[in-house]
C-alpha cells in the first residue's frame, strides 16, 4: 500500500511542477503585453496519515498541490511613446474600464494604450469605456459623477471679450494736460498709447487704440477708440470713442480706483453694447484690492508692460494632453487649451485578490476590497504621465531560472514515478 502511496505522491509533484511551467510559460508569453503584472505559484504539502494519534510527528505526506497562484503588482518600466493617448499610472492604482454593451461591466486595468473611438470617447483596444470627471468649462472643477471621457465635440466656438487687463506705469513725473480730450489729436498729446486686441461676439479680432492722458496730480483719464469701418453706425477712416474712463492713485503711487466712465463697444456684425470690464489692477476701493497689482503711478517712464484679453475666435481641437492629476487638456486652434475631463483611478486594499478576466483587465472580488475611486495623486493613488506606457514586469532571466529549476525538480517527480513502478514489478514476480 505504501508503494502505491508512493506513486500517488509522485504523480502530485508531476502535477503541481506542470501547473508551475504553465504558470511561468504565461509569464514568458506575456512579457511584451503592456500593464501586465507576472504570477507565481504558491505550493503546499499534502498530509495522508497520522501513525501513533493525532498529535506528534509520526505523520506520511502524500505530496504536494498548488495552493494558489499569487500575482506580483510590482511597478513594471516606462517607457515612452508616440502617442498622445497612451497613458501609464507612476505608483498604485488602476485604470476604471466599462462595457459599453447592456451589462455595464466594470474592469480595472494598467494598461493605458488608449484611443478614441468614432464617438469621441476614450477607450481601449476592445472598445472598453475609460472612466473619469468631466470638468466645468470656465471653473475646471469636477462636475458630477464618474462618467465615459469623451471629447463631445472637436470644436470650440468664440467667445467676445469679457475682460482687458491693462497694467501700465503712468509717470508721476508728466505735466498737467489742460486740454480736454479730442480724438483727432489723441497720438500727439497724450502722454502714454497702446493698442490693444479685442474679440467682438463673433470672435472677430479687432484694433483698439488707448490714450492716457495727466489731468490731476494723481488723476488720470483714459479713452479706447477704433476706426469707425468696423463700429456700428461708423464711418470708415474716422476714430470713435466706444469706452472711458479714470484712474487715481494715491501718495505711494498705488492705484486706489478705476472707474468706468462710459462704454459702448458695439462692432459692426456682432452684438451690441458688448459687457466689457476694462481691469487696470487691484485699486483698493473700486476692486477692494491693495492697489499694488497691475497700474501704478511712480517716478519712470510711463509704458504698458502686460496686455491681456479673454477673448477668442472659434477653434477647432488640434492635440491634448495629459497632466500627472490625470487632467485631459484639449489645444485648439486659435491658441486655447481648456481642461476637458479628469481621468479617474481606482485603489484596492489588496492587488493580489483581484480575479483576472484577460485583455489585461482585472475584476473587483472578496480577497481585494472595494475600490475607491478618485483623482490620480491622491488618496495614495498614482500620478499620470502622457506619451508613456507601463511594461510587463517579467523578469526574463529570473523566469528561466525558475523555468530550469521546475524542470529539474518535474523530472524527479517523475523518478519517483518509475522506481516505484519498478517495486511493484520486483513484488509481482515474487509471486511466480
Amino acid at each position: 500500500m505504501s508503494i502505491l502511496a508512493s506513486l500517488n505522491t509522485g504523480v502530485s509533484g508531476l502535477r503541481a511542477q506542470g501547473t508551475a511551467m504553465g504558470i511561468i510559460g504565461d509569464n514568458i508569453a506575456n512579457a511584451g503585453t503592456t500593464g501586465f503584472k507576472s504570477s507565481r505559484a504558491e505550493f503546499q504539502d499534502v498530509i495522508a496519515t497520522n501513525l501513533k494519534g493525532i498529535l506528534g510527528g509520526n505523520q506520511i505526506g502524500r505530496g504536494v498541490r498548488v495552493a494558489g497562484v499569487t500575482s506580483i503588482f510590482q511597478q513594471g518600466d516606462l517607457t515612452t511613446s508616440s502617442r498622445d493617448a497612451d497613458m501609464a499610472i507612476r505608483g498604485d492604482g488602476f485604470f476604471v474600464l466599462k462595457n459599453p454593451s447592456g451589462n455595464g461591466q466594470i474592469s480595472y486595468t494598467r494598461d493605458g494604450s488608449f484611443r478614441f473611438d468614432d464617438k469621441g470617447r476614450l477607450s481601449t483596444s476592445d472598445g472598453q469605456l475609460v472612466q473619469g470627471y468631466k470638468l466645468n468649462d470656465t471653473t475646471g472643477k469636477i462636475e458630477g459623477d464618474v462618467d465615459e471621457v469623451t471629447f463631445s465635440s472637436n470644436t470650440i466656438p468664440a467667445m467676445g471679450t469679457k475682460q482687458i487687463r491693462v497694467d501700465s506705469n503712468l509717470d508721476s513725473r508728466a505735466k498737467i494736460n489742460p486740454q480736454p480730450f479730442d480724438l483727432k489729436t489723441a497720438d500727439e498729446v497724450a502722454d502714454l498709447s497702446s493698442t490693444v486686441r479685442v474679440y467682438d461676439t463673433t470672435g472677430t479680432s479687432r484694433s483698439v487704440d488707448m490714450h492716457f492722458f495727466k489731468t490731476g496730480p494723481q488723476e488720470w483719464s483714459w479713452h479706447a477708440s477704433a476706426d469707425g469701418a468696423v463700429l456700428q453706425g461708423g464711418e470708415d477712416g474716422t476714430p470713435q470713442e466706444i469706452a472711458s474712463g479714470k484712474l487715481t492713485f494715491n501718495d505711494d503711487g498705488k492705484l486706489v480706483k478705476d472707474e468706468l466712465i462710459n462704454s459702448n463697444v458695439s462692432f459692426r456684425g456682432a452684438k451690441s453694447n458688448q459687457e466689457v470690464d476694462w481691469y487696470f489692477g487691484d485699486a483698493i476701493e473700486t476692486r477692494n484690492g491693495t492697489g499694488a497689482q497691475g497700474s501704478t503711478q511712480y517716478g519712470s517712464d510711463s509704458q504698458v508692460f502686460r496686455q491681456i484679453q479673454d477673448g477668442y475666435s472659434g477653434g477647432t481641437l488640434t492635440n491634448f494632453s495629459v497632466d500627472e492629476s490625470g487632467t485631459v487638456s484639449g489645444s485648439y486652434s486659435n491658441g486655447i487649451t481648456k481642461p476637458l475631463a479628469k481621468i479617474a483611478l481606482a485603489k484596492f486594499e489588496n492587488n493580489e485578490g483581484l480575479y483576472k478576466l484577460g485583455q489585461n483587465r482585472y475584476q473587483e472580488a472578496v480577497r481585494s476590497g472595494s475600490p475607491t475611486v478618485g483623482e490620480a495623486g491622491t488618496g495614495g493613488r498614482g500620478g499620470l504621465l502622457t506619451k508613456t506606457l507601463e511594461n510587463s514586469n517579467v523578469d526574463i532571466a529570473s523566469e528561466f531560472v525558475d523555468m530550469i529549476r521546475t524542470q529539474r525538480n518535474f523530472q524527479a517527480n517523475a523518478k519517483t514515478v518509475t522506481t516505484s513502478d519498478e517495486l511493484l514489478q520486483d513484488i509481482i514476480s515474487l509471486k511466480r
